[in-house]
């Protein structure tokens, strides 16, 4: 049976927040674990993929209106 991902809800959150919420909540999972991302900064657009970049996780970004969601799988 599959969980429900871990969320970070940094809607309405200027950057550096989200990315920092996303990084802490990240050191508390497993490795191959979910965390999703909802986010409205449109900095985050940029700096949450090249977080995940460069820290070797797998990110995939939908939005839908002001809303990105950002579904990050944790690096090995």
């Amino acid at each position: 049976m599959a969980t429900e991902p871990d969320l970070v809800d940094a809607r309405g959150l200027k950057c550096p927040l989200p990315v920092l919420k996303m990084e802490k909540r990240l050191e508390t999972l497993e490795a191959g674990a979910t965390l999703v991302v909802l986010a409205t900064d449109p900095i985050a657009r940029i700096d949450i993929p090249l977080y995940c970049r460069q820290n070797g996780h797998a990110c995939a970004m939908t939005q839908d209106g002001e809303v990105m969601r950002f579904d990050i799988v944790k690096a090995a």
